[in-house]
């Protein structure tokens, strides 16, 4: 019940958050907003683990501050997006599958809704960790740094080739993007790897797992790669399948030679 409890608030929560999410989507045709909630809720579901917890005070403490400054980080990268850029790609090609079907629309906020939930097991594991080892949080603290470190700089490069529009037709290849074809999934999926440091020593501390499998799932055949990829074959067509060819899908690697 220790588990389960805060993980239903924060289902129930996220469930509310989406729907008023929803209701932005159909005002102003721009789904992009559920992106921004996912990341917001992860950083609000960090904070009330932390706050709801049983463990010991320093899991508990790290785990608010590296769970809630790297939601609000994305959440705020992406609002940037989503405000001042039209539609994502990814959800322009679902509108013209889906028209203005709102139950379809509607479906795909709860489950982003759902997904906050899976994702905040190991938030809810690292809170009620009842010990505090010092080599857990350095390892937890390091992951993090260079984490978010990491996907902060891949965002940078990839925000500066875009406000360029000679590169509109272009695949990015400056900086991280030349040795990984998505260096912000990468670190994005590394960062997952910080509960598990805090959540050692914890009972059900395995479960702490969910977080980094779930993410590398998602991003590598759900939501993330997939869907990104089709969009930029889309804009990019030959440019984009050399860079395929040439460089890694997501684990940074020296790009092919010709």
């Amino acid at each position: 019940m220790t588990v389960l409890a805060p993980l239903a608030l924060i289902w129930g929560l996220a469930a509310l958050t989406m729907t008023l999410g929803w209701r932005w989507q159909r005002a102003r045709l721009n789904a992009g907003i559920v992106d921004v909630l996912w990341a917001a809720g992860l950083a609000g579901s960090a904070l009330l683990s932390a706050l709801l917890g049983h463990g010991a005070l320093w899991p508990r403490l790290l785990l608010a501050l590296c769970g809630g400054l790297w939601g609000a980080r994305l959440a705020r990268h992406l609002w940037r997006r989503v405000r001042a850029e039209p539609e994502d790609g990814r959800y322009r090609h679902l509108r013209q599958i889906w028209r203005e079907d709102q139950w379809h629309w509607f479906a795909l906020f709860q489950f982003q809704a759902a997904l906050v939930a899976l994702f905040a097991v190991p938030f809810v594991i690292a809170a009620n960790n009842p010990v505090t080892c010092r080599y857990c949080l350095a390892l937890a603290a390091v992951v993090w740094i260079a984490s978010v470190s990491g996907e902060s700089l891949a965002d940078r490069q990839l925000a500066r080739f875009r406000a360029d529009p000679r590169s509109r037709a272009h695949a990015c290849r400056v900086g991280l993007w030349r040795y990984s074809r998505h260096p912000n999934y990468f670190f994005e999926w590394l960062h997952w790897f910080t509960y598990v440091a805090l959540a050692i020593g914890a009972p059900g501390s395995w479960a702490s797992l969910i977080g980094p499998a779930a993410m590398f799932v998602f991003l590598r055949w759900v939501s993330g790669i997939p869907h990104t990829e089709a969009q930029a074959l889309r804009t990019r067509g030959e440019d984009y399948r050399s860079y395929q060819r040439s460089t890694s899908m997501l684990f940074p690697w020296p790009p092919k030679r010709a």
